[in-house]
């Protein structure tokens, strides 16, 4: 990645002042026995943004390898930008804390680049799932509260939210003594999120796209990759739909955080720096139909969720 003559953006300024790089190694779904490799391949490849969550079992396997990388001097702990999430079941204000000494220990770092509320919903302490029983009401401004105490101990050099509608981000704006730095969101060319996209530019922070390929191959059975313009403007590009739908994140200004375990995939998702999506190509992506593809369907309940339908929890984004 030559920055002098390449095509950026290679990072995105956060507003604590730090520099995310632009592309990410996303291990949602990423198996334990795979995620590790998953991982040595991507720092080798040039990644220096690794995406990682408590409840995706496998932050254990995550910090191995990178203890392994940073030992063999491949890249620096300060070379790398990691990000982890703070479960639904850990909102509890004085459960914040101990949710991120644990991801620290399981990533084997001494502190995190990037640490989110995963979901704007809470569980019971301890719990696992979506099960109504374990619904409990939201404390956000306490949980936020909690997560400012991180940052300002350096144990999370920044905080942000993810999963978050634009009212919901609006809400958070108003009582963040500490504004949130992401909202790292769903976004790809079939769910391309212009609003939130408007008000993330316009206060100052970086939207960050989970499954920017619309997660083929997962539950969610996301088809964005087979969406006949990504694929007519692959073919004009000489380059994979993956690419292209990736490119358009980084034109559109957010960060992307591709998933894969294959050493070649990982490899064609980030070589994405040497060439752009002219605007006659670009302005196409307009005319892809919407659709939002992680729907969280079991996030809503009548009477023990805060949200009793899909309209409310995505505050009619959907």
């Amino acid at each position: 990645m030559d920055m002098e003559t390449g095509h950026g953006p290679f990072y995105f300024d956060l507003n604590t002042g730090a520099k995310m790089p632009s592309v990410g190694l996303g291990t949602w779904k990423a198996p334990p026995g795979v995620v590790g490799e998953a991982v040595t391949a991507a720092v080798k490849a040039g990644y220096r943004h690794i995406d990682c969550a408590h409840v995706y079992d496998n932050e254990k396997e995550v910090g191995l390898s990178l203890k392994e990388l940073f030992s063999a001097g491949v890249v620096k702990r300060s070379e790398m930008f990691i990000t982890s999430k703070l479960w639904c079941s850990d909102q509890a204000p004085e459960d914040v804390s101990k949710a991120l000494t644990r991801t620290l220990e399981d990533l084997q770092v001494d502190y995190i680049d990037l640490y989110l509320i995963h979901w704007p919903f809470r569980t019971k302490p301890g719990s696992r799932g979506w099960d109504p029983e374990i619904m409990v009401p939201l404390c956000l401004p306490e949980t936020w509260s909690a997560m400012e105490g991180l940052y300002a101990s350096g144990q999370a050099r920044a905080i942000g939210v993810s999963n978050f509608s634009t009212k919901k981000l609006q809400d958070l704006l108003k009582f963040a003594k500490v504004p949130p730095a992401v909202n790292q969101v769903e976004c790809h060319p079939v769910w391309q999120q212009p609003g939130l996209h408007n008000l993330c530019k316009s206060t100052g922070v970086v939207l960050s796209a989970y499954s920017p390929l619309g997660s083929p191959g997962s539950w969610v059975k996301g088809e964005t990759l087979k969406e006949p313009i990504l694929i007519e403007i692959a073919e004009k590009l000489n380059k994979s739909p993956a690419q292209v739908a990736l490119r358009w994140g980084l034109q559109s200004g957010h960060s992307v955080l591709p998933k894969s375990v294959r050493e070649y995939r990982i490899k064609e998702n980030i070589s994405l720096f040497d060439w752009s999506i002219p605007p006659e190509l670009f302005s196409k992506f307009s005319g892809i139909h919407q659709q939002r593809l992680l729907r969280g369907e079991f996030a809503i309940h009548e009477t023990r969720s805060p949200y009793k339908s899909l309209e409310e929890l995505w505050d009619g984004e959907i």
